[in-house]
């Protein structure tokens, strides 16, 4: 179920009558529970089981982390949730790309190897709830929280609906304290999550699938090399389309979640109005940045070991970033580019630090966004081949092909250019802190205007981008 299908909207009127009804805390945990695995069984109902081994895997692990005291024993334990969670995922997400890698290499090497494809279907949401329950782990492991006895809460946790297939990839010490006394959203908080889930809607069914999803198909359509106009009118409609559908899913996940009661962290933060790459970071897909951080780059060693180490580290821990996104050599290279691009910002630092003022800040700012654009470019090309042909259509050597329409071109165009001047001016802010600089009446008008806009040009919109993550 689509959060943008009237099917979704039904299955979410229900539980939330259900639950305004004011059950018992424990039925209606028990309500939201059923619900949560009913949604992920809409998908594929056998990867149900998939999902709920997780669930006993890391339960079970950390009653045991809470019991064991001798360090080879947590030890024991840790590495039983490691293998149990990175293996499954390694199994679903990375056998065929590990063969197909392991064949083209002994075949450059004047090997002849075949072997044949696994062909799985990717569960969804594999990667984010695989993270979830390994945080669970590893933060037990580390004594930074307390173990969960309760099967039903520990299971909710895992399994939470708004959240469970395309994040914010949620912590333990956030979630689970929420699940201890009962939850009931109050109307303005209901208003709200409202307003949020229109403005979610708005990016998804009007930006990304409207505006930007049509050119950016055509520029990036496998085997077909793109005109020159096209492939950077794709090029950036691509970096809209992305930002608008992964932060239109948060969006609304945030704001289902808050009209049940409960409170996710924010994803995204105007991250297109970054002066740098570490704060762009800081700001895009921001429970990915701070898991890498506090379970990879940290642990790695961070920066605490001298400039050259620390620019390794940055470096590994985004091609695992960009590993994560898919089995694809163009997802590692993607991640070799912002490992890249981390590294050399801490090399020009001093440099930067000493330009100040605001027209200073706006070139940092749109110097960051095209090479986090060109980036883009590597995350959605089809292939290496596919790269190939895109690059030397963006330097002029395209292939001259008709184009479908200049109104959906200067469109997409348009609408990535205010994207990133509203961005810029966004800076820190909240949608909540907009909501209150606007009012009552003047948000209730933004949010009629989206609405209109999503019934009367919205597109119905296929999965969400990141579902394949």
């Amino acid at each position: 179920m689509l959060f943008t299908s009237p099917v979704f909207l039904l299955f979410f009127a229900l539980v939330f009558a259900l639950c305004r009804l004011g059950p018992p805390w424990p039925l209606r945990k028990a309500i939201l529970l059923a619900a949560s695995l009913a949604f992920y069984a809409a998908w594929n109902p056998p990867f149900v089981l998939l999902l709920l081994g997780s669930v006993v895997l890391d339960y079970c692990v950390g009653l045991g982390l809470g019991r064991a005291q001798r360090p080879g024993a947590r030890r024991l334990l840790l590495g039983l949730s490691l293998c149990g969670n990175l293996g499954v995922l390694a199994a679903f997400k990375y056998a065929d790309f590990l063969a197909a890698s392991f064949v083209a290499l002994a075949g450059a090497a004047g090997l002849e190897v075949q072997l044949m494809p696994f062909n799985l279907v990717l569960p969804v949401g594999i990667s984010f709830y695989t993270f979830q329950t390994l945080s669970y782990s590893i933060d037990l492991y580390r004594r930074r929280i307390e173990v969960e006895r309760s099967l039903l809460d520990f299971a909710l946790f895992v399994t939470f609906f708004p959240q469970l297939v395309a994040g914010p990839i949620v912590r333990a010490a956030t979630f689970l304290p929420q699940l201890k006394t009962p939850r009931q959203a109050e109307p303005r908080h209901v208003a709200w999550g409202f307003a949020l889930f229109s403005l979610g809607l708005f990016k998804k069914s009007f930006l990304a699938d409207r505006l930007f999803a049509p050119v950016a198909e055509q520029a990036f359509a496998p085997g077909v090399a793109p005109g020159t106009w096209q492939a950077w009118a794709g090029l950036y409609a691509f970096a809209g389309q992305i930002y608008c559908d992964f932060s239109g899913y948060s969006d609304m996940a945030i704001a289902l979640a808050l009209a049940l009661g409960f409170v996710l962290p924010d994803n995204f933060r105007a991250p297109y109005g970054a002066p740098g790459f570490s704060e762009f970071w800081r700001r895009w897909h921001i429970s990915l940045s701070t898991w890498l951080r506090d379970y990879l780059y940290i642990p790695l060693g961070g920066n605490r070991k001298g400039p050259i180490r620390t620019r390794v580290n940055l470096a590994l821990t985004m091609l695992l970033g960009g590993l994560w996104h898919g089995a694809a050599w163009t997802f590692v290279l993607w991640g070799a580019w912002h490992g890249m691009l981390l590294g050399l910002e801490r090399v020009l630092r001093p440099v930067v630090a000493a330009w100040r003022g605001r027209l200073w800040r706006v070139i940092g700012v749109f110097l960051t966004f095209q090479a986090v654009c060109a980036g883009w470019l590597l995350f959605r090309a089809a292939s290496l081949a596919d790269l190939w042909g895109i690059v030397l259509a963006l330097a002029g050597q395209g292939a001259d092909r008709p184009i479908r329409s200049r109104l959906e071109l200067a469109l997409a165009a348009g609408a990535c250019a205010a994207l990133f001047v509203v961005h810029l001016c966004w800076g820190d802010r909240t949608p909540e802190d907009w909501a209150r600089r606007l009012g009552r009446f003047g948000t209730a008008a933004v949010v009629a205007v989206m609405l209109f806009l999503v019934i009367s040009r919205g597109h119905g919109g296929g999965d969400f981008i990141y579902f394949q993550f």
